[in-house]
This record gives structure tokens, sequence and C-alpha cells, in this order.
């Protein structure tokens, strides 16, 4: 049963023994050394309605005679706190625990769920920039939260293969092409200048001559075909694989489209104005009606994502994922708008929107765009640091928090880089263990209640949390959760290892059983790891 289960039953029959129904309580992790390793507000918030001081209540329930003393002791204290004192025992059960599970501790079973997630979308305009290696990152590791807690996940890439960014990047390519056989073309406005397209444009020469006029699919075929191959490749050296890759132009074609905007228009929902249509979202509660399809006839984002999440949303998921730049977070509330008008169930739909990033080097900000070419691509990236790196250094902000990807710290080899310090904890328990064997030949029998110290207690402890971690980072879709824990879990091992010997011959029994709080660390920095995508080398 679970701890805070176990304490919030024991609060609720001492209410239901003296027939008080009341709800505005709660029970939290208190941090206050000797207080507890929990405390409740429940006398503080009854000392109204029994017109007794609170601690005077608080005091009445610690001696309640229903306490689980195998689980825990209660205390009262200033100025009405129910303390929670969980026994050793406990943890030390949770330890032998995760020794058994192994691998799997935490780890839910297979549910008969499903679950679609989308991420990383970039147009094939271009290589991937680090700008979108936080959502590719990002993406892939909510996708293993969500494969943990037992969901069968869908890795979903969608882009745009029929708008406007997608002709002017044919029209870039043949200018680059014009140049390469010695035709006086200029660049489109707001052309892509990169020198990938100058490779590229040097194939077509090759594979297809010298002739080709600007109006050839070439230009534009060719050239996202080998854009989106780049894109494929530079996933795959960071871990990432996709299963299903949708794009817009399937919309249009099979009449998707269409049918949205003949719903809205049948609901009265969508009204022609200076040639372009409009969605009367200021019928539904907004401030002001937006544009679905502009006077050029082409239209904006909100139109085919709407069809898009139609399909999803068709496609009968439990859950469906969407993570975003915050360069969406305007248009997304009116895609979930757009979807209730077609009757579409939108409550099992989660959005993620993360902040954009800023790479800095030598204390400086480096400026980034696809079109003026002046950006640093995930590939090159990739040749100064290892995918452990940069999976972790994407995400060591939460989300919705700005991030600056310190390339300098990210080369740094010391304990100040924390992907160093998690690895080399866990390189430091293998090495240990690898000695243990050659030094002390047999285990006793495990006496687990050995484990005494403070603080080998704090690492018992902590490591007992990770499936209630588990549980909270399935809710919030947050990674940085878990790396924040596993550091944590790292910097109490180390501080254990640095106090208290763990290979002894003149003791074994004490040694055994620190060789398992060893064994029970690394499985549980191996388990957090890899639902990071990060590596757990045994040596470094």
């Amino acid at each position: 049963m679970k701890l805070k289960k176990l304490m919030h039953d024991f609060l609720q029959d001492y209410l239901d023994e003296n027939k008080i129904e009341f709800s505005e309580w709660g029970v939290n992790v208190n941090n206050q050394e000797g207080f507890g390793d929990y405390s409740s507000n429940i006398a503080l918030k009854l000392a109204k309605i029994l017109k007794k001081a609170p601690i005077e209540i608080a005091e009445n329930i610690a001696i309640h005679p229903n306490a689980s003393e195998s689980v825990f002791t209660l205390s009262a204290s200033q100025p009405g706190f129910v303390n929670f004192h969980i026994s050793n025992d406990y943890y030390l059960k949770i330890l032998k625990q995760i020794i058994n599970e192994s691998e799997n501790f935490g780890k839910k079973k297979k549910l008969n769920k499903s679950a679609n997630v989308e991420f990383v979308s970039s147009n094939p305009t271009g290589p991937l920039t680090v700008g979108h290696g936080r959502q590719a990152i990002l993406g892939d590791m909510v996708s293993n939260i969500l494969t943990w807690n037992g969901y069968n996940v869908t890795r979903e890439y969608y882009y745009n293969d029929a708008g406007k960014q997608m002709r002017v990047l044919a029209e870039s390519c043949y200018a680059k092409y014009a140049k390469q056989v010695g035709r006086d073309v200029e660049m489109p406005e707001n052309g892509y200048v990169g020198t990938y397209l100058d490779e590229i444009a040097e194939k077509i020469v090759n594979e297809h001559g010298k002739d080709l006029e600007s109006d050839n699919p070439i230009f534009r075929d060719f050239t996202e075909k080998e854009i989106f191959a780049n894109i494929e490749n530079t996933l795959e050296n960071l871990g990432i694989k996709f299963d299903v890759f949708t794009k817009e132009g399937t919309f249009y074609k099979n009449g998707a489209i269409d049918n949205v905007l003949k719903i809205l228009k049948e609901k009265n929902l969508s009204y022609e104005k200076d040639g372009a249509v409009w969605f009367k979202t200021s019928s539904l509660n907004k401030e002001e009606d937006k544009v679905l399809v502009k006077s050029s006839g082409e239209p904006t984002y909100r139109l085919p994502d709407i069809a898009y999440h139609a399909d999803k949303v068709d496609r009968g998921f439990d859950l469906i994922v969407d993570i975003f730049g915050a360069d969406h977070i305007d248009t997304y509330p009116d895609v979930i708008l757009g979807l209730k008008c077609m009757d579409k169930k939108t409550e099992h739909i989660k959005v993620v929107i993360h902040q954009f990033v800023t790479i800095k080097k030598g204390g400086e900000i480096v400026k980034m765009s696809t079109r003026k070419a002046n950006f640093i691509t995930l590939d090159e990236l990739k040749d100064e640091l290892s995918s452990d790196i940069i999976r972790y250094f994407f995400i060591m902000r939460g989300a919705n928090s700005h991030l600056d990807f310190d390339l300098d710290l990210a080369k740094d080899e010391s304990e100040k880089n924390p992907v160093y310090y998690l690895q080399y904890a866990n390189a430091r328990i293998s090495n240990l263990l690898k000695r243990y064997d050659k030094e002390i030949s047999t285990d006793s029998k495990i006496d687990y209640s050995l484990l005494k110290e403070k603080d080998e207690i704090a690492l018992v402890k902590l490591l007992s949390e990770f499936p209630v971690k588990m549980e909270d980072v399935l809710h919030s879709l947050e990674p940085r959760k878990i790396a924040t824990y596993l550091e944590e879990v790292a910097a109490a091992y180390h501080k254990f290892y640095g106090n208290h010997k763990v290979i002894n011959s003149q003791n074994t029994h004490l040694s055994s059983a620190r060789k398992k709080l060893c064994e029970a660390t690394k499985i549980i920095l191996t388990n957090g790891l890899s639902i990071l995508g990060i590596s757990a080398p045994e040596r470094m």
C-alpha cells in the first residue's frame, strides 16, 4: 500500500471515529529535521470546527491507538502539526524490493492504452538547428515517460509540404542551381541562403544536368527529400526514431481541410471578409475572430492543424500529446476550439509548450536564422558533444523556462557538468561492486537492519521515492524532474560513500548490507537515465 495512502487513511479514520466530515487538509513532505518525514495541517484546519487549540488537537491525534507503528509513529509540534515518523524498517523493505525488481522497479505494467506524441515537426527547409533540439529531446523523453508508465506510444512527425515555405525553398534551390550553371538569377525575397542548398544544387546538376528550368518540380521534390533524409539522420544520431511521418498535403488531397471549412460554415462559425475566411471565435468566448484562409488563398496554420488533429482523434488514441514551441501558444487553443466545433473529443489532448533556446559560447549569445544560415546545426553540435550531453543539457530547465545552452559547460568534463556527475556516480558504484567481489569472496546473509546511519537511511529514503517521482512526472510530462531527482540521488550517494566504508573484511555483515545499498542506488540511477535516453557507463 502506498505510504501516503496509509497516512491519509489513518487521519480519515480519526475523523470518522469522531464523526467529523471535513476534507480540507493534506499530508506533505516535511523538510524540517526532527519533525518527522511527513506532516499534516489537519489540526490547524480543525481548530475552528472543534473550537480547540490546534496543538491540543494534534496531540490528541498523535496518541490515537490506530497508528501503524510498523510503518510510522506520530508526534505533535507547534503550532499544531501532526508529524509522521516513518520507520526505518518500512524503507528497508523497499530497498529489498528495489534489489528484487531491478530494472522493473517503479515501472508500470503494460496498460491497454495508447498515446500519440507529436514533436519536432520542423518543415524540411533546412537542417535541424540547435533551436530544434530542445523539442526533439523533450518529445523523445516524454515518449519514454509514457512508455515507462505502461502506454503503447506512437511517435509522430508532422510537417508542412504544401505551403509558402516549401515554394520559397524550391525557388531558393533553383537560384543556387542557376548560379552553378552560369545563369544570372536573383535569390527570392526571404530566400534560404545556407550552404546546404549549394550542396543540394550541386547534386541536382550532377544527377539531372544543367538544362532544368525554374518550374521543374525537381527543385522542390528533390530538395525536400534530401533535407528530410538529413533530418532523419540527425535525429537517429541522437537516439530518436519516429513511427509515423504525416504530411500536411495529405489533408488537402483527402478532402479533410475542405471538410473542416464545410462544418464550420454549416454551423455558422465561419464567414468571408476582405477576401479571407474567418473563424468566428468571438462567438465562442474569444476576444477576436481568427483568419483560417488568407485573402491570397493560402491557409493559416490553424486550418490544416485542425484537420490534422481531427485525424489523430479519429485514430482512437487514449492520450494525444503535442510538444510545441512558444510560437504556437496563440494558435493551439484555436485548434482545440475547432475540434470542439467539429464535435471531436479534446479532453485527452495535452499540450506541452516549451520556450526557446539561447546558445552561448564564450559567454556570448550565438544568433541563429535558418534563412540567413548563421545557425549551429544539431549535427555540428553532435560533432562537439556526445548525445548524452546534448540530451541532458536540453532539459536542464523546465520546458516553460527559457534555456541557455552553455557550450563551454557542456564540454567541461568535471563534476560541474551534471551529466558527468551522474555518470561518475554510476561508474563509481560499478567499480566498487567489482572490487567487492574480489576482496570479499561471499555475501553473508543480508541483514538490512544494520543500515542505521543517517547517511544510509537518507539515501534509502530517496531511492524509495522513485515510483512516486515517476507517477508525478507522468502527470507533469516534465523530464527535468527526473534529472533533478537523479542529481539528488547522486549527491546522497557521494555523501554516503565519502562518510562510510563499504568494503570491510572485518565486518562482512555490514559490508553486505552496504553493498546492497550501492546496488539499489545503481538500479535507480540506471533506470532514471534510461528514461532520459542517457547511458550509464560502467567506468569513466
